[in-house]
C-alpha cells in the first residue's frame, strides 16, 4: 500500500476552478495507476477519473469530462485534478486513490487518501 495525502479543496462559487493534488508516499509511485472518487452526502462514492501509471491513459465520468483534467508529475510523486467550471452538483468529499489497474471501479483500488471536501456554492 502506500500513503495518500489529498490537499486543495475548499468553497469556491458555481463556474470557477480548483486543482487538486494528491502526494504519494511509501511505494513507487510511477507502477501505479491513480484515481479520484467522490462522495457526496447520502451518495455513494463514485468515480470521477482515473490516469494510468504512465500518464498515456486517461478516462473520466461523463459527469466531468470536458470540465476536469487529471495529470500527474512522477518526479514530484503527485497527481492534480484540475476542476474547471465547478457546478454546486460537484460538491463532494473527494478521494484519492491508488491501484495496481486503471479502473473505473472502487474495490480495484487498495490505497485511498483521508478525502476532502470541495463545496460549490450557486
Amino acid at each position: 500500500q502506500v500513503e495518500l495525502v489529498e490537499s486543495g479543496g475548499g468553497l469556491v462559487q458555481a463556474g470557477g476552478s480548483l486543482r487538486l493534488s494528491c502526494a504519494a508516499f511509501g511505494r513507487t509511485f510511477s507502477s501505479l495507476a491513480m484515481a479520484w472518487f467522490r462522495q457526496a452526502p447520502g451518495k455513494e462514492r463514485e468515480f470521477v477519473a482515473v490516469i494510468s501509471w504512465s500518464g498515456s491513459t486517461t478516462a473520466y465520468a461523463d459527469s466531468v469530462r470536458d470540465r476536469f483534467t487529471l495529470s500527474r508529475d512522477n518526479s514530484k510523486n503527485t497527481v492534480y485534478l484540475q476542476m474547471n467550471s465547478l457546478k454546486p452538483e460537484d460538491t463532494a468529499v473527494y478521494y484519492c486513490a491508488a491501484g495496481d489497474h486503471t479502473s473505473h471501479y472502487r474495490d480495484q483500488y487498495d490505497s485511498w487518501g483521508q478525502g476532502i471536501q470541495v463545496t460549490v456554492s450557486s
